[in-house]
């Protein structure tokens, strides 16, 4: 066939108009230049398959353009079909479509990318240094063609940010459903995934990028706040109902995720000092009062600390440097640094998730350019300063924690083996906690407790007001101290100022909680008290992401390495019909080290959406809490036990028998095994 012929076939279809090409901001990040490991036919296979989406009246202009774009960005992001206009969540009855659902999540695509919520929104990405929304704009105005005619019997299908086209289906049907980065095994490492992502084959999700579901830092900053506070509670003696006062945490990162670091110190009423490299990341912050003072040097840095320490009064501290300097002078000096953690982008960090010691932030973007072979060099000697520091630390008392982000993991390729427990390979995990093994997992995920959120599609404040409302009606804050905690954070949700883009909200909630808090808002959409919601939550949750370096860091009995729960939670919310559902590949760890998934709900009022919500909630985070049971998970099986007792008739879930270590020492004392170690 020929392109008149293809382009006739076609009803949903860009228009065979150039577009203008735009003009970009000062001011605005930027991404930094993609590594490019393509060879010749394999650069010709990319720009042919950018140009696949244009009219081929289009292609001698274009491609000439995304050969450059290729050549010098690393990637091809179409930035001639960026909208001329702000792209920002505006209120749901600004957008066209032909159902609710088409229009919503219109509304969370432009809030990935409104340029105060993502972090390079030029090239698309929401957060997490790589996470991106699609992977180039010519896909983001198919997207957005494809839900303003998408109706409520057909589900749009979304490839690693391709749409591939709208399908009939059926009224209780996920209207969309969305897959990122997913690799076939032999091919599912960084290496080969960066070529297909230069391709235009992939995209890295991260979690909520490519789920549609990012609502800025304050959607993970509930989860940083619970950390902090058990962390208080578990190594420095502070009481169940007592806060950080007088306490000091010391961390690195002003990001998409590390952002929400210095709020939630805050709100845990502690004293906190995060290092950041990049100047902008901290202006941001700062402007959006999420960090109260910015010093640039590490002595003034912990001076002011110590003073806020004695009054016992709360304060967050932007150190612009780097955390290595920062942590070095703790050392010199005795320091003594009580909870201590890092939130660098370790995920990436030879792609510039890690600035090595040294440089400036502008210097490491110049030479992740020009020297990528000195630049990994220097990545590898820092991170290992970085671990003996830490070392060191430990040593004189601090507890350190793994913040999820594979600091660890970096360390040990690094060529700093002994952070390995077994000092080989990492088949036995690190000598130091993740936060999920030691805080989390156990004090959270394994109750169902997770990152519930919901976004108030009529960009309407008062409706956010009332939805917090109606959640602190559900919670009984005198069952557990955690939900105490949750009470405590929606009550002040508000007063804290955690909206950055458009009016969302995050919510620590077990499965039981978040179906009566959704059937609840529901409810108030139905009466006409708000307009509709969209409901989700962080793909990092009990049941959504096997993770064995963070989400599943505390299953113990050998499935932290298996993948069938992120995939089963995926197809039961498919099954059961949430409004979208997302599987991905990678997270906040990297290509081939997690399985994760999420889901949007679209509340719209009616009977329906209540039915899905009565199967569909409890089911996306039972099934975590199962298998987290299943490993042997003390507090899970508890909360099984309680499950199954008050859904008798609804659910059965299978429970672990629980045999004796005694007897299996005793059966098993004349084994002998040779010793292998697993290369990894």
């Amino acid at each position: 066939m020929n392109n008149a012929e293809i382009g006739k076939a076609m009803v949903i279809k860009l228009d065979p108009v150039l577009p203008e090409y735009p003009t970009f901001k000062e001011g605005v990040r930027r991404a930094p230049k993609r590594e490019l490991t393509l060879n010749k036919r394999e650069i010709k296979l990319a720009v042919a398959n950018a140009l696949r989406y244009v009219p081929e009246e289009l292609h001698e202009q274009l491609a000439p353009e995304f050969l450059d774009e290729l050549l010098t960005r690393g990637r091809i992001y179409g930035y001639r079909f960026m909208p001329k206009e702000r792209i920002y969540g505006r209120p749901i009855d600004e957008y066209k479509g032909k159902c609710v659902e088409g229009k919503a999540f219109q509304v969370m695509i432009d809030n990935n990318l409104d340029h105060d919520v993502a972090l390079y929104p030029y090239e698309l990405v929401t957060y997490g240094e790589t996470g991106q929304v699609c992977q180039n704009w010519m896909q983001y105005q198919l997207i957005k063609r494809y839900l303003e005619e998408l109706t409520d019997e057909h589900t749009l299908v979304m490839m690693s940010g391709h749409p591939m086209g709208l399908f009939k289906s059926h009224k209780t049907s996920p209207r969309v459903i969305v897959t990122n980065g997913l690799m076939v095994g032999m091919f599912d490492n960084p290496e080969d995934w960066a070529k297909a992502t230069a391709m235009g084959v992939s995209s890295y999700g991260q979690m909520t990028a490519g789920g549609w579901m990012y609502i800025g830092p304050q959607g993970i900053v509930h989860g940083t706040f619970n950390t902090i506070l058990n962390a208080g509670r578990k190594f420095l003696g502070v009481p169940q109902d007592g806060d950080l006062a007088g306490h000091l945490f010391v961390t690195s990162g002003l990001g998409g995720m590390s952002g929400a670091q210095p709020k939630a110190i805050e709100i845990a009423r502690g004293v906190g000092i995060v290092a950041e490299v990049d100047a902008s990341r901290i202006e941001t912050r700062h402007s959006q009062g999420w960090v109260s003072l910015v010093i640039e040097d590490a002595a003034e840095a912990f001076r002011v600390a110590e003073e806020y320490m004695e009054k016992k009064e709360t304060v967050s501290i932007a150190y612009h440097g780097n955390i290595v300097d920062l942590l070095q002078y703790a050392v010199d000096n005795n320091i003594k640094i009580e909870l201590l953690s890092d939130q660098t982008s370790c995920h990436v960090p030879y792609d510039g998730g890690y600035c090595p010691q040294g440089l400036t932030f502008e210097e490491r973007t110049e030479m992740l350019a020009n020297d990528k072979e000195r630049f990994c060099e220097l990545v590898d000697q820092t991170l290992v300063k970085h671990y003996h520091l830490i070392k060191t630390l430990v040593e004189r008392g601090s507890y350190f924690f793994d913040y999820g982000n594979s600091f660890m993991r970096a360390v040990f390729d690094a060529g700093a083996k002994d952070i390995a427990k077994n000092g080989v390979d990492t088949s036995e995990g690190f000598i130091f906690p993740s936060y999920v093994e030691d805080i989390l997992g156990p004090e959270l995920f394994d109750y169902g407790y997770g990152p519930f959120r919901w976004c108030c599609l009529s960009g309407k404040p008062e409706d956010l007001r009332a939805t917090d409302h109606a959640a602190m009606e559900v919670i009984d804050p005198n069952r557990r101290s955690q939900d105490r905690d949750n009470y405590i954070w929606i009550r002040d949700a508000e007063k804290n100022k955690l909206v950055v883009g458009t009016q969302c909200r995050i919510l620590y909630q077990d499965a039981l909680g978040r179906r009566d808090i959704a059937l609840k808002f529901n409810e108030m959409v139905r009466k006409g008290e708000i307009g509709p919601v969209m409901l989700g939550r962080d793909h990092h949750d009990t049941g959504g992401t096997d993770s064995p370096y963070r989400e599943t860091s505390n299953i113990y009995d050998g499935s932290n390495i298996t993948a069938d729960m992120a995939v089963h939670c995926y197809a039961g919310n498919a099954a059961r019909g949430m409004s979208l559902v997302a599987l991905h590949n990678g997270g906040g760890v990297g290509i081939s080290k997690s399985i994760n998934g999420g889901f949007g709900m679209v509340l719209d009022g009616s009977e329906r959406v209540d039915e899905i919500l009565r199967a569909a909630i409890p089911w996306d985070t039972m099934i975590g809490v199962s298998r987290r049971s299943w490993g042997r998970c003390e507090h899970s099986i508890e909360t099984v036990a309680e499950y199954n007792k008050t859904r008798e008739g609804q659910d059965y879930i299978t429970m672990p028998y629980l045999a004796d270590e005694d007897m299996i020492e005793r059966v098993c004392k004349d084994v002998v095994v040779e010793e292998h170690h697993a290369h990894h």
